[in-house]
Formats: C-alpha cells, sequence, structure tokens
C-alpha cells in the first residue's frame, strides 16, 4: 500500500494513534521517504498528560522525531471538548508540541453531523491549522449539516485554514461482517461509482479529499482523481441518479445499535 503512494505520487499520510498498527507499520517503511511525505497523525486524548503520552507513542511508533500535523482526534462530545481545550487538556499538549518541534502544525477533527458546528466552535477557541470532516454526496443532502459544513468552509478560507474532507467513497453502514474491505462502513468498489464519487468531492473549492485506507478502495480513488476534469465533474442530476443506482445512504447519525 506504502509503496502504492510512491507510485501515484501521494505526498501526505494521514493516521492515528488510535488506528491499530498503522503507526507501527509505516514506522518500518517511513525512515527511508520521510522528505517525500507530509505526515500527520492524531490523539484521542482529552487531558494534556495523556496527550503528551501519546503524542511521543506516535513518534516512537514511527521512528520519527516530528510530524507535519498534529490533530485533536474527533472532538465531538460536549464534556471532551470542555477538557481538551481547558486548563490541562489535550489542546495545551499539542502546543507545547509544537513549540517544541515535534510537529509544525495543529488541527482538529469530528464526525457526525455536528461536526461543522463543533469545529466551528473550536475554531472560534483556537487559531487552528486545518480541520477535518465527512463529506460526501448523501451527507450532503442533509440541509442543517449542508448549511454548517459550507459556513465551516467561507471561515477557513477567509483564515487560511486547511479543510480536510473523509468518507467520500461511503456508500452506507456495513450490513454485514464481510472482510473484503477494511472500512468500518461500506464502501463503493466498482471504478464507476467512486470516479463520481470522488470527482464530486473534488469539484468543490477550498477543500482537500483524504483516501480510505482500504488496500484495495484507495488505489481506485488514487486513479480517480487523476482523471478529474473540472470541467465534467457530475452534475446535481447525474449525482441523484448516482445515489439511487448505487443505492448511497448517510452514514451519519450512526444508529445506537450499529455495532
Amino acid at each position: 500500500m506504502l509503496d502504492t503512494l510512491l507510485e501515484h505520487g501521494i505526498n501526505h499520510i494521514d493516521t492515528a494513534a488510535d488506528y491499530g498498527k498503522s503507526e507501527e507499520l509505516l514506522g518500518r517503511w517511513i525512515g527511508r521517504h520521510r522528505e517525500s511525505f507530509f505526515l500527520a497523525t492524531k490523539t484521542a486524548a482529552r487531558d494534556s498528560i495523556g496527550a503528551k503520552e501519546s503524542i511521543e507513542r506516535s513518534l516512537e511508533r514511527m521512528k520519527v522525531d516530528h510530524v507535519d500535523l498534529l490533530q485533536l482526534h474527533c472532538l465531538i462530545e460536549p464534556g471532551g471538548w470542555e477538557q481538551a481545550m481547558g486548563a490541562d487538556g489535550a489542546l495545551e499538549a499539542v502546543m507545547e508540541s509544537r513549540e517544541r518541534g515535534l510537529t509544525r502544525f495543529v488541527g482538529v477533527t469530528a464526525h457526525e453531523t455536528v461536526a461543522p458546528s463543533v469545529l466551528m466552535r473550536s475554531l472560534e477557541h483556537f487559531d487552528f491549522d486545518s480541520v477535518l470532516l465527512p463529506c460526501n454526496y448523501p451527507l450532503m443532502q442533509n440541509p442543517d449539516y449542508a448549511a454548517g459544513f459550507e459556513t465551516l468552509v467561507a471561515l477557513c478560507a477567509e483564515r487560511g485554514v486547511a479543510v480536510q474532507t473523509i468518507k467520500a467513497v461511503a456508500r452506507r453502514l456495513r450490513r454485514d461482517e464481510s472482510k473484503t474491505y477494511s472500512t468500518w462502513y461500506e464502501p463503493l468498489q466498482r471504478q464507476e461509482d467512486v470516479d463520481c464519487a470522488v470527482h464530486w468531492v473534488l469539484a468543490r473549492p477550498a477543500v482537500f479529499l483524504n483516501s480510505a485506507g482500504d488496500v484495495k478502495i484507495a488505489p481506485r480513488i488514487f486513479d480517480a482523481a487523476e482523471r478529474f476534469d473540472p470541467s465534467t465533474s457530475p452534475s446535481d442530476g447525474e449525482m441523484r441518479r448516482f445515489a439511487a443506482d448505487a443505492g448511497l445512504e448517510p452514514l451519519f447519525p450512526i444508529p445506537e445499535e450499529t455495532p
């Protein structure tokens, strides 16, 4: 998978302390190519001590002396947000890491339908360099989410904040325990479907698209991105037909009974 990044000229790797063995596996490879990549990771800790330990562990796992972007991971719960942003919170550890040269930039990420609003709140509290949140066609048919997303993107453009988007190729929540893909949701798999979903996101100004991490789906995303032409991006009518034909469903909000 990592060699595939080099083949396609990908220069950004986004991982997290909580992504299984991702950081450990990266550590076996990234050292030979460190200067070729913008390397990002995340901490899910909410207190300063826990975040410091998480950050140090991430660097040790990846065998690097710094990352390019360090992000507060999925900061959406009110109590967790208050703790992370308050005294002795995770933000203090992230800021200290930047002062020590352990990261160049700091960011914040969010999932669920509250993502735009909590990210706006985070930007009001601190001058983050980046945000990360879901963006795909079915989710953006939610009027409240779409309105919040557009407001967030406008603010980020004004401030020069990077907007990373995820879940572009999500089809729907898993309906079985199939092991044919490693994402927690069911992804689009046919190349023509991936093309449509990826090109729709790439046609949006001022946003980035982070690929899925599945070893079979990611190369299809890269392929779609390499063939993107803004003059032929899918229209609203084409997307409506595509959503119906492909069986697209919003991932969020996630039902409580979902494993």
